[in-house]
């Protein structure tokens, strides 16, 4: 038998000390000790099995009981028990996602194609919320607010000069259709404020950005996501520019994050014909399904390019991968993203929602074309920077071959799965901007634009057509000087070399954005698009040069 003291320090070949006459009293406490201890861990166990047991067994509820009764502070139940749904989604995969309820309505706008607000776009510029535009026909526009306004006060409150953030704006502006709004403006060249009293209204949220003619025969329209009303969208604006003459069409994706997948394949199936198969779907837990192109298309004839990048995902690949697996038309930009997972959305009682993975899509030719998510959530987002810091946004032969399996196209071309759709034609990303220095400089433009054009609305009067405002408009010395003296005299100032190398940048914007005050937001991208080279490279194609 040993004694209780510490021979930590000793080592074989010395000798022990004697053992104390004490050890057989000292070992029989410790035995009625650990007897007592384990009555009462037993106690308190089967006491909390009882109350949390009903049923299957489930460890989730258990754990959670145990840290509402028994955690040292106190504890947030409901915050906790949204943190540990997120956590458990993200070992799923990257796009299953719980939405509290506080951020349901807002996450689900988007896709619906409306909210109630006053209908206005703004910059945080200086501190203060700056009009961009008031949306056409909305509640803002109708009572006088229009771009250069700024927003001084809300509901009498100031938030200029607070540091408020976008979502704050967002967040005092929206509200119930019917109700008021009441806004303080600061118009340039009028003294003091000027008080507006806006009743909110169902603001439009269109998908489609852009649709008109680039030339005698080619239509571009840019759709910036799939919507519940993209496709009524659409077909709109087909019907407007075939009636304008449009044999070749142009519809881009580029940045499109994706949508409803009904959205695509309506829309896919105005460009399909003859019963001609777009996407289907499966999942462990739910049946095959076959979306078809089966009604009469508005351009199921005549040249087609889809025009995609890094950041064309989900529903826009379905679009795009269908077009090439059919070879109905050429992909020309950047290797997609990848997403190739379908989710369904279930409302929870408490009004919060699960998005939850449950399918792959497939393209016509049996392409899944989801990069792998097998590193976790955070490695599979950081992969397109990654992409661009390997040289893959500036050069077709670096770009990776995800998947190595070979499908083929009905034409019988080879196209790759796993890792996005790989365009037919390849853009390089054009790296000679400076596009930090860019942004920070444009946020002035819609302001001083919209200074120029209501000092002088009939400086637009000899254009009677956009064609002819885009060939014959050109920003005078005077104009581009007053806006290089516009920066002067904001804290960002102006750097002579680094405005020097965007200078005929910014004079195509200062150009656009004059569009955009008679032709809006055609007007804008029928500017910006003249030197576009993925739009110059579908032009080339439909041409056949």
């Amino acid at each position: 038998m040993e004694d209780n003291k510490d021979y930590s320090d000793y080592r074989p070949g010395q000798n022990k000390p004697a053992a104390s006459p004490y050890m057989p009293l000292i070992y029989s406490m410790l035995v009625a000790l650990g007897i007592l201890l384990g009555m009462t861990l037993s106690y308190v166990t089967a006491d909390k099995k009882g109350p949390l047991a009903h049923g299957k067994y489930d460890k989730i509820e258990d754990v959670m009981s145990f840290i509402k009764l028994k955690y040292v502070d106190t504890v947030n139940s409901d915050q906790l028990t949204e943190n540990t749904i997120e956590k458990m989604l993200t070992t799923l995969d990257p796009h299953s996602m719980y939405i509290p309820k506080k951020d349901l309505e807002q996450t689900n706008e988007s896709l619906d194609g409306n909210f109630e607000g006053i209908g206005i776009e703004f910059y945080i510029v200086q501190d203060t919320i700056t009009v961009v535009s008031a949306i056409a026909g909305g509640p803002s526009e109708l009572v006088g607010i229009h771009a250069g306004d700024r927003i001084i006060k809300i509901e009498d409150t100031l938030v200029a000069g607070k540091k408020i953030k976008n979502e704050d704006v967002t967040h005092k502006l929206r509200g119930i259709g019917g109700t008021i709004a009441h806004v303080s403006i600061l118009r340039s060249g009028v003294s003091g404020l000027k008080d507006y009293a806006i009743t909110r209204g169902k603001i439009p949220l269109f998908s489609i950005d852009a649709g008109y003619m680039v030339d005698a025969k080619t239509g571009y329209i840019k759709i910036n996501r799939f919507s519940a009303t993209t496709h009524k969208e659409f077909k709109h604006k087909l019907k407007e520019l075939k009636d304008q003459g449009m044999k070749s069409l142009i519809i881009d994706l580029r940045q499109n994050p994706g949508g409803y997948l009904d959205a695509a394949t309506e829309i896919a199936d105005e460009l399909l014909d003859d019963n001609k198969l777009i996407v289907f779907t499966k999942g462990k837990s739910v049946n095959k399904a076959e979306y078809k192109a089966n009604i009469p298309g508005e351009f199921e004839n005549g040249k087609l390019s889809i025009l995609i990048d890094q950041g064309s995902a989900s529903a826009a690949e379905i679009l795009s991968g269908a077009v090439q697996d059919w070879d109905r038309g050429t992909i020309i930009g950047r290797t997609s993203f990848g997403k190739g997972l379908v989710q369904e959305q279930y409302e929870l009682p408490d009004g919060s929602a699960l998005r939850l993975t449950v399918a792959r899509y497939y393209t016509p030719s049996g392409r899944c074309i989801q990069r792998s998510y097998a590193n976790g959530t955070e490695e599979y987002y950081n992969e397109v920077s990654d992409r661009y810091k390997k040289g893959e946004f500036m050069h077709e032969d670096s770009t990776m071959i995800r998947d190595t399996t070979v499908y083929k196209t009905a034409n019988g071309r080879i196209v790759y799965g796993g890792g996005g759709i790989r365009p037919d034609i390849f853009v390089p990303l054009d790296t000679t901007e400076d596009f930090d220095y860019l942004y920070k400089v444009r946020i002035f433009i819609p302001e001083f634009i919209y200074k120029q054009y209501s000092a002088q609305p009939s400086m637009l009067d000899g254009f009677k057509s956009l064609s002819d405002f885009g060939a014959g408009f050109r920003v005078s010395p005077a104009m581009a000087e007053q806006f290089k003296q516009t920066l002067r005299e904001q804290k960002l100032g102006l750097d002579e070399k680094r405005y020097a190398k965007l200078e005929v940048k910014v004079n195509q914007m200062l150009k656009a954005y004059l569009a955009k005050q008679k032709w809006q937001t055609d007007g804008f991208y029928y500017i910006l698009n003249q030197d576009d080279k993925v739009v110059n490279k579908a032009l080339e194609v439909m041409a056949g040069k």
